[in-house]
């Protein structure tokens, strides 16, 4: 990536974190919750399959409106087919993270920190496709201007660290 592009984006993530435009602390709670409500509709589905109840689909489709009308808020334009890889890109990250912290629980402590890292990885295209920083192939920092190591490409997670901070208010 030429030096024009590098500058291109570190003045757009500049940008980004001093007008405030988007308030990444309340998406970032926001996505959250969104993976939460995913999680529900694949409860009340398989509680519904299990007990043949109709409620339980009934509590699924609810959940589901409220879900898309909070996802509409983080993916207002979509391009291509980003609304549903969003859902799913936060649908993975929720499940890893379940899968990680029950390695955990299992003593199998370097399995869980393969898959939170991996959903770590997840989540963070996540925020690349939210703010459309998708190309960061070939993009190195400045030697001095930040804790990220100058010795190779930044990656999304480099980019989401800079940019998406729930204890920043």
């Amino acid at each position: 990536m030429d030096d024009l592009k590098i500058k291109d984006l570190q003045a757009k993530i500049a940008a980004i974190q001093k007008d405030n435009k988007v308030d990444l602390s309340s998406e970032e709670d926001l996505s959250i919750a969104i993976m939460n409500l995913i999680s529900l509709e694949e409860h009340f589905f398989f509680s519904g399959a299990k007990t043949g109840k109709g409620e339980y689909y009934d509590l699924m489709n609810e959940t589901r409106e409220i879900r898309k009308q909070l996802l509409a808020k983080l993916m207002d334009e979509n391009e291509a087919e980003s609304w549903c890889i969003s859902k799913h890109l936060l649908a993975a990250t929720m499940r890893m993270m379940e899968v990680g912290t029950k390695y955990q629980k299992d003593g199998k402590k370097e399995e869980a920190e393969k898959i939170f890292k991996q959903a770590f990885h997840v989540y963070s295209m996540f925020w690349a496709l939210r703010l459309k920083i998708v190309d960061t192939a070939g993009l190195k920092t400045e030697k001095g201007v930040d804790d990220i190591d100058t010795s190779k490409p930044w990656t999304a997670e480099d980019i989401v660290n800079r940019l998406v901070n729930c204890c920043k208010e």
